[in-house]
């Protein structure tokens, strides 16, 4: 393998990465600032207010999302297996 198939590998693995990881963190921070938001008005201080709703978003988008992330996952596990084999070492 040269360095620019590796290269390749690497910035296709990235995007994938940020491609699964992105909406839910997105839809985290957008949660979060809008308990930080409810904190400041309220002076409501409460630590497990910022936390549980947070793991119950992510629960609830993992679980809807799941069949996207591992045909997503899996497509890219076999296109990866694809190019070792037809790679020359």
């Amino acid at each position: 393998m040269s360095q620019g198939v590796i290269l390749n590998i690497i910035n296709l693995a990235m995007v994938e990465v940020l491609f699964l990881s992105v909406p839910i963190l997105g839809i985290t921070m957008i949660l979060g600032l809008i308990i930080s938001i409810f904190q400041a008005t309220t002076s409501l201080q409460e630590q497990t207010l910022t936390f549980v709703p947070k793991f119950i978003i992510v629960t609830i988008l993992l679980s809807v999302s799941a069949p996207f992330y591992i045909t997503r996952m899996l497509n890219f596990t076999s296109a990866m297996f694809a190019l070792i084999a037809t790679a020359q070492l």
